[in-house]
């Protein structure tokens, strides 16, 4: 048995008191019996370090740091601490007195810190534990004492929806600019037709426009509409009595399936065929992956360009119209395995809303197969990309003499390098023959390998278009930094779905905007919410009509030019009453 477990007022042999000694149990009691022997018992340095198990150069340490007194003391006296409490003793009458009115030691402490005395909760949980008060029961609501909390909004419910006379001030005016277009557009019979979710208190119709609401005004993720839903300008345009929580939002688009979707774009391309937003001509084409950073086992892993690496994500895909650069079609629901298919999908897409199939695409390299591009021949799709650079190409390259070679001029003012070098010829891929153009100058490392079946532009209209193909990264950019779609994390698909399917949606409005407004032809969306639409106003609501007047701001004269102001719009979804924008 050993002496360290044995009680201290047990009675011990000779034998165990000896081993106290010879082997003690603790570090701090080995360094003094090796100490003592070393220099009163006059000990040998190796001996001595062999007993008591250290090393002959360890020993040697620790005699020179004992010399030099840089051990700490053997046997310190325990000094007894101060026994009073000042910041309790003088806080106790209050606290007490504050317990006999019901307050919680968090009311107490909240009390105290505005007296000038703080003392934390726990502090004054053991003052009242010291005087023999009990913990509160849980009390109601209305014993509590008076003080800030939180408020709870009223419910969504467009029964509850009322036009009573009122005014208030609302600092999401700017939203209010597009309710001419979403009247023209017929929202209200878009949602309709793509049959899409709604309930006796939150029709399709408004379920639409409150998740439409959350794009126009740049809100990141649908939790941070909590933030505006007391504004009682969200709900008036969104048609309800209250703007619904992120509780309905988040769900709602869980029940927007794929068909849906499909649907939804459909409709958008039929309203919007009037207003030349999306000619047509051309078309660039895109993948985006979303990143997911939880842990799922149905989410697969994408490459996340940004990144440099593969990680879960959900693989969208984006057409994007070459003129007008207004996204056109989208789609998250892409699984493994799918990837070359997409864009027979898109064709398939447009050839079902317009008629006719695609004139023509742009595209990388990545997003279809060689056989699809054979596909895309044959069913007399013009088409544009790009051919990854391998090694044998690469080496083709390198030895094509200088006089193969011929440079031509770009007609681009706003790119740096105007005049590239250009060598063309004849390919044949999957039983079809395409033009291959080895392109170097283009102000990158490698040379570019541009692959198409356009046999009659030139070679420098092929460099020029593909060149405008970077305007669909630009917009991508664009989209992530203020439509947040990297912003739309989830486990589920078919949310990413249908807020991918909202970008759309929310793009051809702005773009229809940036029309509106002199100057913003080519703006980003960006600019545009942060010039004309981050705009407080005042609204008055009057039996005849809402009207709606914008603070005063730097650009406001644009808004007021733009032929929307004081021309009253019947509003469906507000039973007809008009909204009337003053100046």
């Amino acid at each position: 048995m050993r002496l360290e477990n044995v009680p201290i007022g047990a009675p011990k042999d000779l034998t165990e008191c000896r081993r106290f000694f010879a082997a003690p149990a603790s570090a701090r009691q080995r360094q003094y019996e090796a100490l003592r022997a070393y220099f009163l018992q006059a000990r040998p340095s190796a001996e001595v370090a062999r007993q008591f198990g250290y090393s002959p150069g360890a020993f040697r340490i620790l005699c020179h740091d004992f010399r030099h007194g840089r051990l700490p003391e053997f046997f310190a006296v325990s000094r007894r601490g101060p026994r009073t409490r000042p910041q309790k003793d003088r806080a106790q009458e209050q606290i007490i007195a504050l317990r006999k009115r019901n307050y919680s030691i968090y009311d107490i402490s909240a009390a105290l810190k505005e007296a000038g005395t703080p003392l934390s909760p726990t502090a004054v949980r053991e003052v009242l534990r010291g005087e023999g008060f009990a913990p509160l029961p849980r009390r109601l609501d209305e014993e509590r004492p008076a003080g800030i909390g939180p408020s709870t909004e009223a419910v969504a419910d467009v029964r509850r929806f009322s036009l009573s006379p009122r005014e208030f001030t609302t600092r999401l005016g700017g939203l209010f600019l597009f309710v001419a277009d979403l009247v023209r557009l017929d929202a209200e019979g878009l949602a309709r037709q793509a049959r899409l979710p709604g309930s006796r208190m939150i029709s399709a119709g408004h379920a639409l426009r409150a998740a439409l609401a959350l794009k126009l005004w740049s809100i990141e993720r649908k939790s941070h509409v909590m933030a505006l839903v007391a504004d009682p300008g969200l709900a008036l345009f969104c048609g309800l009595n209250a703007m619904p929580k992120k509780s309905f939002l988040s769900e709602y688009s869980s029940r927007v399936t794929p068909d849906k979707v499909a649907r939804l774009l459909g409709g958008w391309h039929a309203r919007i065929a009037g207003d030349a937003l999306i000619p047509g001509q051309s078309f660039n084409l895109d993948f985006h992956t979303v990143p997911y950073f939880g842990e799922h086992p149905v989410v697969q892993s994408h490459y996340l360009a940004k990144r440099s690496r593969r990680q879960p994500s959900i693989l969208t895909f984006l057409a994007q119209d070459a003129d007008t650069q207004v996204f056109c079609y989208s789609n998250a629901n892409i699984r493994k395995g799918e990837e070359a298919d997409e864009v027979f999908r898109f064709v398939d897409f447009w050839s079902r809303n317009h008629g006719r199939p695609p004139q023509h695409l742009v595209f990388d390299s990545k997003l279809t197969t060689h056989e699809g591009l054979g596909r895309l021949d044959q069913a007399g799709i013009t088409f544009m990309t790009l051919r990854r650079r391998s090694a044998g190409l690469l080496a083709e390259v390198q030895a094509l003499p200088q006089s193969a070679w011929r440079t031509i001029s770009l007609d681009l003012p706003q790119r740096k390098y105007q005049t590239p070098r250009v060598f063309e010829q004849k390919v044949r891929l999957h039983r079809r023959t395409f033009r291959q153009l080895f392109i170097t100058d283009l102000g990158h490392d490698q040379p570019t390998i541009l692959l198409s079946n356009d046999n009659h532009a030139t070679a420098r209209q092929l460099v020029a278009r593909y060149a405008r193909r970077m305007l669909i990264e630009n917009a991508l950019s664009d989209a992530v930094r203020f439509f947040h779609i990297d912003a739309l994390s989830s486990a589920v698909g078919l949310k990413v779905d249908f807020d991918m399917a909202l970008l759309v949606l929310a793009s051809g409005f702005y773009r229809l905007m940036a029309r509106r407004m002199r100057g913003y032809d080519d703006a980003q969306a960006r600019q545009i919410f942060r010039d004309l639409i981050d705009m407080s106003a005042e609204v008055a609501v009057t039996p005849a009509e809402i009207r709606l007047r914008f603070h005063r701001r730097a650009h406001l004269p644009i808004v007021l030019a733009s032929g929307l102001v004081n021309k009253p719009v019947a509003v469906p979804w507000w039973a007809g009453r008009s909204l009337r924008l003053l100046e």
